[in-house]
């Protein structure tokens, strides 16, 4: 049916719901309840089953009291006619809704009516029957070109949109390390050591750490532009706040929120591009987040060093360009970025599909939901840490990955030790070292990039299904780069006798590992997770930036204790031993995925529908609970393939 056709006969049901029309008996008259009756509750997963099973009742019209009687729409089948790509969204986006908090309030509503009966209606009114088949009055996506899907939107959009996020990420990653150059001044403003200033920069990063575990639930409940604009607007509001600061205490705290409320591009912007880009395109579009996370910390120690030189300008200046930086990207998040996660479109089509027709039965899945603190906690809050915990392959990824993100951080610290303490430059000349490293991290970028079709040929043999571990080659190069670039930074740069190029140029190594590493490890965990993206980079941010938080607040004393070229080695020889983590997925990963709760695989087991059925509370918090939301995919056999 054509979009015609459909705005044709929602024009007709207008017209006709405008119309007086006498009361007439229902199709269907169904006895009515009383008050004291317990009420049956349809749950998700009792509406979950194949498409195929509800295809022929889809047909049939069906009216719906809605106070106006006689108004009926006919529900067109699609579940028949359907291609596998569209039953394969419908099937994500139920699960995705089963698997969101209060996917379930059966046990929650038992409870309560053994204690007390349903209260009454009211104005004497009995209880109104059941919708006859709850499932028909569930919207869907219109095919698998339904304009409305983000997948569909046209390009230039894509890109828009993309560069939109590329900026707000990047943003938020700069003002991670731009306060790493003004904290001398801030220690002098205030009377403290450096190593007490020095907080701004870790506070920061543990708000990285801390911010995920709530944005990116969030992101899966009210979808992804809410807590981007908001937290845009937070993130601008304390960098303010640090920059008018009268004490150490409130930059401390200020430092905090602002890398809080930073992390929400961290950690849902990657899932904005799962939700927009398909399988070929998906790994470009991470490739560019990920420039944007690894580059911005780089830029940012020259512009603070010349800033925090300049006594016109001064320390304060580093907070008051971040935050007028955030005010720019909050107001193009919000006048510009549209909503990509597919139930929460699917409200706003529900909505509409309502005020157009009086049929106030139509709604989507996600409108099922009832939020439940508890439940709030247990099953959406409490989800990147399962994942981060109980998943191994978000569990190792995430501490290699926390291992590099420390040293990125590290380097804020190791870089002044090494350029002003032993070739004697200022905090903005030796800021320019690092674009050695951000040259690294470019190529590595244009690495990827230009390895994409050679993964679309694969992809394309495979018959679109994707393979995780195809992306972890460049893992596995990335890290042997980087641990060469260690070394090289160590035994080049721990006296003024070798010139200041050389370990400049080790930055080539280091940046092109770290960002070969990031960009394929988190392409990896999207592709592993993609209905649970947000919460397995949420669970793997948290951990990365409490390593980011700590690591500068030692790199000082390692230094000056160890030596430059002994600590570089240290922390070379734990990067070699690291190396093994992408070695063993690419070999065992599809054999580590199929044992998994989260990840997509194909064809559940009688254990999964037992849990299907069975009562939340036997669920155990949640750790059976995932299986059956779990949509199954053909990535077995792709596996066995490989």
């Amino acid at each position: 049916m054509g979009p015609n056709t459909v705005d044709r006969a929602l024009e007709a049901a207008e017209h006709d719901a405008a119309t007086p029309i006498s009361p007439t008996p229902t199709h269907h008259e169904l006895p009515h309840r009383t008050s004291a009756e317990i009420e049956r509750v349809i749950s998700a997963s009792s509406v979950s089953s194949a498409s195929s099973s509800h295809s022929a009742r889809s047909r049939r019209p069906s009216t719906v009291g809605t106070g106006i009687v006689g108004v009926g729409m006919s529900r067109v089948s699609t579940s028949r006619d359907l291609p596998p790509t569209e039953l394969g969204r419908i099937q994500t986006a139920r699960s995705q809704h089963s698997a969101t908090v209060g996917r379930s309030i059966r046990s929650r509503r038992s409870r309560a009516s053994l204690v007390k009966p349903l209260p009454p209606f009211g104005a004497g009114k009995p209880y109104p029957p059941l919708l006859p088949n709850q499932e028909d009055f569930v919207v869907e996506f219109d095919g698998p070109d339904d304009p409305l899907h983000a997948q569909n939107w046209p390009m230039a959009k894509k890109l828009l949109t993309a560069t939109m996020l590329g900026y707000t990420t990047m943003i938020a990653s700069f003002g991670s390390s731009i306060f790493s150059a003004a904290t001398r001044a801030v220690a002098a403003d205030f009377g403290v050591s450096p190593d007490v200033s020095l907080l701004g920069v870790s506070l920061y990063v543990l708000g990285f750490a801390t911010g995920p575990t709530f944005w990116a639930p969030l992101s899966e409940l009210k979808g992804r532009r809410l807590p981007l604009v908001a937290s845009m607007f937070g993130f601008t509001i304390f960098n303010l706040a640090c920059g008018t600061a009268k004490d150490l205490q409130t930059v401390l705290i200020t430092r905090f929120f602002a890398g809080f409320f930073g992390a929400c591009p961290l950690a849902v912007v990657a899932a904005v591009f799962s939700d927009m880009f398909d399988n070929r395109m998906r790994g470009m579009a991470i490739t560019v987040f990920s420039m944007t996370v690894f580059t911005g910390p780089m830029l940012a120690p020259f512009i603070g060093g010349f800033m925090v030189e300049d006594e016109s300008i001064g320390w304060r200046w580093t907070a008051y360009l971040i935050a007028i930086m955030g005010a720019v990207a909050f107001i193009i998040d919000l006048i510009f970025l549209e909503e990509t996660y597919p139930p929460v479109i699917l409200v706003s089509k529900a909505a509409e599909l309502r005020r157009r027709t009086l049929n106030w039965g139509i709604h989507a899945k996600q409108e099922e939901i009832e939020i439940d603190v508890k439940e709030l906690i247990t099953k959406n809050f409490s989800r990147p840490m399962r994942l981060l915990f109980c998943e191994p392959i978000v569990t190792l990824l995430s501490v290699y990955m926390a291992f590099i993100y420390g040293l990125l951080y590290l380097f804020l610290t190791a870089y002044p030790f090494v350029f002003m303490g032993v070739h004697g430059m200022s905090a903005g000349v030796a800021g320019l070292t690092f674009f050695g490293m951000i040259i690294g991290q470019i190529l590595a970028g244009v690495t990827v990039l230009m390895q994409q079709p050679w993964y679309t040929r694969k992809l394309a043999a495979n018959n679109g299904v994707p393979v995780p571990e195809w992306r972890l080659p460049s893992v596995i190069a990335g890290g042997v780069a980087f641990a060469i670039g260690l070394f090289w930074f160590g035994w080049t740069g721990f006296t003024k006798d070798i010139h200041w190029i050389w370990p400049t140029l080790s930055g080539l190594m280091t940046g092109f590992g770290i960002a070969s590493i990031f960009l394929q490890a988190l392409n990896y965990l999207v592709d592993s997770y993609l209905m649970f993206a947000a919460s397995a980079i949420a669970g793997n941010t948290f951990l990365r930036s409490l390593a980011g938080a700590a690591f500068p607040l030692f790199a000082r004393y390692m230094f000056e204790g160890m030596g430059t070229q002994w600590a570089s080695t240290l922390l070379g020889c734990i990067g070699v031993a690291l190396v093994p983590i992408p070695v063993i997925f690419y070999m065992y990963g599809d054999r580590i995925r199929a044992k998994s709760a989260y990840a997509p695989t194909f064809g559940a087991g009688p254990e999964v529908a037992e849990s299907e059925t069975g009562d939340d509370s036997e669920l155990g918090h949640g750790e059976k609970e995932a299986p059956s939301s779990a949509p199954r995919t053909d990535m077995d056999a792709a596996h066995r393939a490989v």
